[in-house]
Formats: structure tokens, C-alpha cells, sequence
């Protein structure tokens, strides 16, 4: 019996590789996303922290020099919390374009499996006919030799 062999095998096999590395890039991709927005909390908590404890100066004894620091303290912190928002930002965008990157990958190499079904169902198509003239041979050989 004939074997089927796809002649576009080792193009599908690239295929299947190049979206196994895209999952990889995506994974990273959304590791590094999830640990911007978790460094994000943390300095947001840390910020309210510091916010807090300059209400607790205000309302107590009035200490100059540690209220002037614990105002330093919010202030860098507001600055930290915006930069790490450009973090995020920056780890978002890199992880839609990992996105869009592994779609397409999933879509050409679907495209290239149906391609492979086809071409296999054609091979069978072609078995068929192939096993049909035989018998067919066969039978009107029979026949004649009956005669």
C-alpha cells in the first residue's frame, strides 16, 4: 500500500516551530507584564502609605523636619509610580505585539495544515481510483479467462 508523504512537510514542521518559539516570546511577554503591574502595586501601596503617614504629622505635634521629609518621600514616590506606569505601558504594548505575532503564526500554520488535509484527501481519492482500476483489471481478467 502507498504511503502518504506531504511534499510541503518540512515547511508545516518550521511552522510548528516557529509557533512553539511565539508561545515562549507571549509567555515572557506576559510575565514581564504581570511583574510591571505587581511592581506598580506595590509603589502605588507604598506611596499610600507615606500619603498617610504625612495626615498622621499633620494632625500631631508638628515635627518640620520629619514632615518636610515625609513630603520628599510622597513626592519621589509620585514620580516612581509614574515611571513605572510607562513600565506597564511599555510591557503592555510588547505583549500585543507578542499577541498579534503568535495569531498570525497560529493562522499561517493552520492554513498549512489544511493544505496537508487536502493533499491527503486527494491521496486517498487517488488510492481509491487506483485500487478500483485494479480491481477492475482484475475482474474483466477473470472474465476472460473464463471464457
Amino acid at each position: 500500500m502507498a504511503k502518504f508523504k506531504y511534499r510541503m512537510q518540512n515547511i508545516l514542521d518550521i511552522k510548528l516551530k516557529l509557533e512553539s518559539q511565539a508561545k515562549v516570546a507571549y509567555g515572557i511577554a506576559e510575565q514581564e507584564y504581570r511583574s510591571q503591574q505587581q511592581k506598580l502595586q506595590e509603589l502605588m501601596v507604598r506611596r499610600m502609605h507615606y500619603e498617610k503617614q504625612l495626615k498622621e504629622l499633620m494632625n500631631g505635634v508638628m515635627d518640620i523636619k520629619e514632615i518636610n521629609h515625609t513630603k520628599g518621600a510622597v513626592d519621589s514616590m509620585k514620580v516612581l509610580v509614574r515611571r513605572q506606569m510607562m513600565e506597564v505601558h511599555r510591557a503592555e504594548k510588547e505583549l500585543e505585539k507578542a499577541r498579534n505575532e503568535l495569531n498570525e503564526i497560529m493562522q499561517d500554520r493552520k492554513m498549512h495544515e489544511k493544505l496537508r488535509e487536502k493533499a491527503f484527501a486527494q491521496f486517498q481519492q487517488e488510492l481509491l481510483a487506483e485500487e478500483g482500476k485494479a480491481i477492475d483489471g482484475l475482474v474483466s481478467y477473470t472474465y476472460n479467462a473464463n471464457k
